[in-house]
């Protein structure tokens, strides 16, 4: 009996153990069940609003459409820059995960090490991580077929078409046209480029820049599906961007050609302009440079090389080039001298070689003297005793208001950036750029265009224009209409006239004349032409670098400074339809360096209008 009940107790004791194991589970059961309802219920229903847009956004992406950007021709209708398709490989950050082994197997496909992209990626990726990162641009035909190809095992990487700038003519006006560069942060910040993003390009100089807004239109975009992997299944709805201009310039295409032909191996500037429109016919730089290495993106050396080229082929010297305009500055003298009545046609001066001012003797380029000379002479012949003399009675002062009533010490307005204002001296200038008074025999320095006296080839140009066309300074314009060549032309714009009364205009225009045609004319040999009539003046500035060689200086001595070479005219002489100022770096003689480019250019456009 003992026994039995022993083993009901047992029995009792042993049920009662199961029974609180099993209520302790079933509690752990109902609690992790209450644990998961509460998350699910916080999931979906507090935060279900939130994970639903994200749950869009992983399968509904809103993907940019970039608008085509515009053309540009030359006047004649010539295509300068077109677009072409460029297959470019991108990722999306998000959506490439795992991102090292994603960067790995792309690197086998592009031979960009697989380090270079996940610094990309990192660096251009962006706040949401979904803004494609562009990883290799303008794939060729080859890669492009294997990335394809393999485009699943890779999550994130896509294959995008876009649009790639083309420059046609490789170092034809890229300083004029200019080119594009990716945009920076800064730029982003300055709230100029309310349409742009990382990764987009603008123009970065010339006519890319100056009519950035009218080339570069407005993106659209487009609604799309992807997959798991970020990439697209479908298309679900699309915004069309809004179309860019197309630009027509001023330039004529064979007279920019003829430009750059006759500038190579040289270092300088030319420029044309009709003289009645204010149209730039031609503005080459040299040295020159391709365009489309920037687009490529151009590697460090290249551009180390291109910014310690002691020549600055990234320079418009055309625009932003100051020199010393040397004998071309004469005919403001002239004019200064004329309409103060210190000089008529009648006065005359005689030249032996120099003239001594104080202790000093200040030579005449011509050592034997020019005889005597009155103001036509005097231009013609380039006499610097003539302008010593008349420089001397002027004044800096006086001299300097007239300078930039022709428009020199101040910026002519063309629509291109970076143009330099060049400088007028003044004795005020002097003594706050100096703390020093200003010398007389300064007078005389800058009485022949050298001192202080700067000026950009545009500004010569602007003023021998107006000579030629009786006195109006106009704004020379690059763009000549948008979209066709006569739609929306671009109106001639005159800044100010010349202050010359008619009979002084009369006998400026005579000197000039004088100098390319009369025998005793500094460009009679190299700018004369038997088919038009040419007027113009030769300049020789002095300046502080680039010595010739002891054999090219043939006993003269083992060190000299060669001049820049300056040549300003227009034709034909009584009616002129072209304006052209040349400067020749280091040149030597305006006559024989920078004339007979002038006459070809000029003879080149004349002959086209025939």
């Amino acid at each position: 009996m003992v026994m039995i009940n022993s083993k009901i107790y047992i029995q009792s004791v042993g049920a009662d153990w199961y029974r609180k194991r099993l209520q302790w589970m079933m509690a752990i059961v109902f609690f992790s069940f209450s644990v998961l309802s509460f998350r699910l219920f916080y999931l979906q229903i507090i935060e279900g609003d939130n994970y639903l847009k994200l749950s869009e956004n992983n399968c509904i992406r809103i993907q940019r459409i970039s608008a085509f950007r515009g053309l540009i021709f030359a006047r004649d209708g010539e295509l300068l820059v077109e677009n072409r398709p460029s297959f470019d490989v991108t990722i999306i950050p998000k959506d490439a995960k795992p991102l090292l082994k994603t960067a790995q197997t792309l690197s086998q496909y592009t031979q960009i090490p697989s380090d270079d992209i996940i610094k990309t990626v990192k660096k251009k990726g962006g706040v949401s991580g979904f803004q494609p990162v562009v990883v290799k641009q303008d794939v060729s035909r080859d890669e492009l077929a294997v990335i394809s190809a393999h485009r699943y095992n890779m999550p994130g990487v896509n294959i995008e078409c876009n649009s790639r700038r083309n420059y046609i003519h490789t170092k034809m006006a890229p300083h004029l046209i200019g080119y594009l560069g990716e945009i920076n942060a800064d730029e982003l910040a300055s709230g100029k480029f309310l349409n742009k993003q990382r990764g987009d390009y603008i123009g970065k100089q010339g006519v890319e820049k100056a009519y950035e807004d009218i080339l570069s239109g407005k993106p659209g975009g487009r609604i799309i599906q992807v997959n798991a992997n970020g990439q697209m299944i479908k298309v679900l709805d699309t915004v069309a961007p809004e179309a860019a201009h197309n630009l027509f310039l001023t330039i004529d295409f064979e007279l920019q050609q003829k430009a750059e032909i006759l500038m190579q191996d040289k270092a300088g500037a030319v420029v044309a302009m009709d003289p009645f429109s204010g149209d730039i016919l031609a503005m080459a730089s040299s040295p020159s440079f391709d365009q489309n290495t920037f687009i490529d993106g151009i590697s460090h050396q290249e551009w180390n090389e291109l910014i310690s080229n002691p020549d600055h082929p990234l320079t418009n010297k055309a625009i932003s080039g100051e020199y010393p305009p040397g004998s071309t500055f004469k005919v403001v003298t002239a004019i200064a001298g004329l309409e103060e009545k210190l000089v008529d046609d009648m006065t005359t001066v005689y030249c032996p070689g120099g003239y001594k001012f104080g202790n000093r003797v200040y030579g005449c380029w011509k050592e034997q003297g020019h005889g005597t000379v009155d103001v036509i002479s005097a231009l013609a012949e380039s006499c610097d005793v003539y302008f010593y003399q008349l420089g001397r009675k002027l004044g800096v002062d006086r001299l300097a208001e007239y300078a930039k009533n022709c428009g020199l010490g101040a910026q002519t307005g063309i629509d291109l950036a970076n143009e330099s204002s060049g400088l007028v001296p003044t004795s005020e200038w002097k003594k706050k750029r100096f703390g020093a008074p200003w010398q007389a025999g300064e007078n005389l320095s800058i009485a022949i265009g050298q001192g202080y006296n700067l000026a950009t080839p545009l500004q010569m140009l602007t003023l021998f224009s107006a000579i030629g066309n009786g006195g109006m300074i106009l704004k020379p314009k690059i763009a000549r209409s948008l979209d066709t060549q006569e739609g929306n032309p671009v109106m001639p714009q005159i800044r100010s006239r010349l202050k010359v009364s008619p009979k002084t205009m009369n006998l400026i225009q005579k000197g000039l004349w004088e100098v390319v045609n009369n025998n005793r004319g500094t460009a009679r040999t190299y700018v004369h032409s038997d088919e038009f009539d040419i007027s113009g003046k030769t300049g020789t500035s002095q300046v502080i670098s680039k010595k010739i060689d002891d054999k090219s200086l043939k006993g003269l001595g083992s060190s000299r400074i060669v001049a820049h070479a300056w040549f300003a005219g227009y034709a034909p002489s009584d009616a002129p339809k072209i304006a052209v100022a040349v400067i020749v770096e280091h040149g030597g003689h305006g006559s024989s360096a920078a004339g007979p480019i002038a006459k070809e250019i000029m003879v080149t456009y004349l002959k086209n209008l025939l």
